[in-house]
């Protein structure tokens, strides 16, 4: 059964609690985790006071004065997504790349009831950045945003699923959302909906709603992977973000335990052998592979290989390489340093891992970077004026105060 929550403060307010609980469901990190995390879907009215991330303004600014380009925006309309050669045309001079949003196609388009879909805008929105790295950060997994705009009483999208966990926020307007459980639970990054059309659209048609209800600003809706959904604008205009998260599976656990087993065999000897000539004897073979596999298996830590997936699929936050410049040429003992948001910064041994490559470190530097990782450093001096200077040449530092 779905869980319904509606928030009677001010969340948005609050401090000193993660993102989950301050803007999208009022639920602590625990709390979400136990009982509505890949489990049910959860709609929270008035969850938060988005205007601060998106708005009808924020998609006229991206569209018509950004110069962005696909993939940065889908068209979809009545279930069909347009050609890019529709809406894109050549910038003009100094910017004649073929693939630019043609700002007058997009208007006409959405005239004549067409779905905008902004994507990715973590990378170009900095209020959305900044919601997506906090909400990445405290889950655990990556996260991505897009913003879905559509004209009164039009969709963009039929009945189907996601492959990734979503949060959806109602920014303007409102939206009727039907909701059924799903046909596929769980589905894996290369199970997508396609591949299961016909039981989709059979559930969508005659199976009873799990959830039909109308979101307005404020309202977040989460959605399990798998997780069947249409939705339909009603009077106005609606935008919406759907921030969604790409989670990590057992699937995903065992993929990187298994290519770790794999390229630990590579070095054993005995299974580069050749099989034998013929086909007798190869139940024998297949008996000692399956041995040394389960052996190497039994043997082999995922651990960084999967570290290193986890980081690639983010980004750390933004750096500005003329403020790094000055940081440097200026650096003195009271220089305010910060370590770079959404780093993934991890120390092992001497060794310090993050998302923008690693550094060995001598044994003298290991206790002021292990104050920096726990949130202990706030100026140069305090981290020492030879480690900031290579720390800010890594971009692992940044200049400044929180």
């Amino acid at each position: 059964m779905s869980l319904f929550r509606t928030q009677v403060q001010d969340v948005g307010a609050q401090r000193g609690v993660g993102v989950l609980e301050s803007r999208l469901t009022g639920l602590s990190r625990e709390v979400f985790a136990r009982d509505v995390w890949a489990r049910t879907a959860a709609l929270t009215r008035g969850a938060s006071d988005f205007s601060d991330v998106f708005s009808s303004s924020a998609v006229d600014e991206l569209i018509s004065r950004r110069g962005l380009r696909t993939p940065f925006l889908r068209v979809a309309k009545g279930g069909t997504t347009l050609p890019a050669s529709s809406f894109t045309a050549p910038a003009g001079v100094g910017a004649t790349i073929g693939d630019q949003l043609d700002d007058t196609a997009l208007w006409r388009a959405f005239a004549d009831g067409a779905t905008l879909v902004l994507q990715a805008l973590h990378r170009t929105w900095e209020p959305v950045a900044g919601l997506v790295s906090g909400l990445s950060t405290e889950l655990g997994h990556p996260v991505q945003a897009n913003a879905y705009v559509t004209p009164p009483q039009n969709r963009g999208f039929d009945a189907h699923y996601d492959v990734h966990d979503v949060f959806v926020l109602q920014i303007e307007g409102t939206k009727r959302w039907i909701v059924h459980e799903p046909v596929l639970p769980d589905p894996l990054r290369d199970q997508p909906w396609t591949d299961h059309r016909p039981a989709v659209a059979d559930a969508a048609a005659r199976g009873t709603a799990h959830l039909d209800t109308v979101l307005g600003p404020g309202d977040v809706l989460y959605l399990p992977r798998g997780w069947l959904h249409s939705a339909r604008a009603l009077g106005e205009v609606s935008i919406h973000l759907t921030l969604g998260v790409h989670t990590w599976t057992r699937y995903a656990l065992a993929e990187q335990l298994t290519r770790a087993a794999l390229a630990a065999l590579r070095n054993d000897p005995p299974m580069r052998r050749s099989l034998p000539l013929g086909s007798g004897g190869q139940d024998d073979e297949r008996e000692l592979v399956r041995e040394r596999l389960l052996a190497a298996v039994a043997e082999a830590d995922p651990g960084p290989s999967f570290e290193r997936a986890r980081r690639a699929e983010g980004r750390p936050a933004p750096l500005g390489p003329l403020a790094q410049l000055s940081a440097l040429n200026g650096l003195c003992p009271t220089t305010p340093v910060r370590l770079r948001e959404a780093l993934e910064a991890r120390l092992a041994g001497t060794r310090l891992f993050t998302r923008v490559g690693y550094l060995d470190l001598p044994a003298s530097d290991l206790a002021p970077v292990t104050r920096l990782l726990d949130g202990g450093i706030r100026t140069a001096g305090d981290l020492g004026l030879a480690l900031a200077g290579r720390l800010l040449r890594a971009g692992v530092l940044l200049p400044g105060n929180r």
